[in-house]
């Protein structure tokens, strides 16, 4: 286990849980491909939990329309339920988001994009990673 990874089920675990693509993007940092994951549009109210481990990640009330095909969010739901890494791949710094309860990548996380909400932060997150609960009033 590299310093980075937090302890937890192995890989054979993972991929008895995990769909192939579920597996690809939570366990080995994939991406699925933008405006084809099923909550990019969702404007429902309710919660978004870490489809590996069900840790609450995200809620409705931050989520926004960045118009770049994945799932925004301004802030996450518990800070203690995410886990921030630098990224040097793809020729760029970037910092990976991951589930801080079972290490699993989520998306990434940029500042100073100059959208319109409290923290001037996108946190871009895979549809795949996570599970949509709508809230009961919703």
């Amino acid at each position: 286990m590299s310093e980075n990874q937090l302890p937890g089920p192995s890989d054979d675990q993972w991929r008895e849980k995990l769909s192939p693509q579920e597996f690809q993007v939570l366990r080995e940092g994939g991406t699925e491909r933008a405006y084809t994951g099923e909550y990019w549009d969702n404007k429902a109210a309710g919660m978004y939990s870490c489809r590996a481990c069900g840790a609450a990640l995200f809620t409705s009330t931050e989520k926004f329309d960045s118009r770049c095909g994945w799932p925004s969010f301004f802030e996450p739901a518990a800070d203690a339920n995410i886990r921030y890494l630098r990224d040097v791949s793809m020729g760029m710094e970037r910092v990976e988001v991951r589930c801080g309860s079972c290490d699993s990548h989520l998306g990434h996380l940029f500042t100073g994009e100059g959208f319109d909400t409290p923290t001037d932060q996108r946190y871009c997150i895979n549809s795949i990673s996570m599970d949509f609960h709508p809230s009961e009033e919703g």
